[in-house]
């Protein structure tokens, strides 16, 4: 992975075998982001994602092998208990035009995956909610 930082946007190229998840984090620690907004595109060969079921408080994962691209990876950088944590959303399609997606547990880069951190001026911490099970924006 290699990154640029231009004031409050960060661009960052991630190679093939590298893990998306882990290399957002490793860009948030170094450049002391508390507060993004995350979006990509590139290609997977291996990815993890997740349906929450609100009824159950319990996700369901879906774990797709073969050549995919990605054609949607949005979410946020921001804090739970002051400490790093990344909301992170994933939709990827095959050769046949279909498109699988849902909440990322995991993706590995098949070529590339080119990103844009827009880095915000401010913190937002997590909190519990009970009633959904979810860790939600705490303002």
């Amino acid at each position: 992975m290699e990154y640029r930082r231009f004031n409050q946007t960060i661009i960052v190229r991630m190679d093939k075998g590298e893990e998306i998840l882990a290399n957002i984090k490793n860009v948030a620690l170094a450049e002391g982001i508390k507060l993004a907004q995350v979006s990509a595109l590139g290609a997977t060969n291996d990815f993890t994602v997740g349906v929450y079921k609100v009824d159950e408080k319990k996700y369901y994962k879906n774990h797709f092998v073969g050549d995919y691209e990605i054609v949607s990876l949005t979410g946020t950088i921001n804090t739970m208990n002051h400490d790093f944590y990344t909301h992170i959303h994933m939709s990827a399609g095959n050769e046949s035009g279909e498109v699988f997606g849902g909440h990322l547990n995991e993706a590995w880069v098949s070529a590339t995956c080119e990103m844009v951190i827009t880095v915000i001026d401010g913190e937002v911490e997590r909190f519990l909610d009970d009633e959904t099970g979810l860790n939600l924006f705490l303002f």
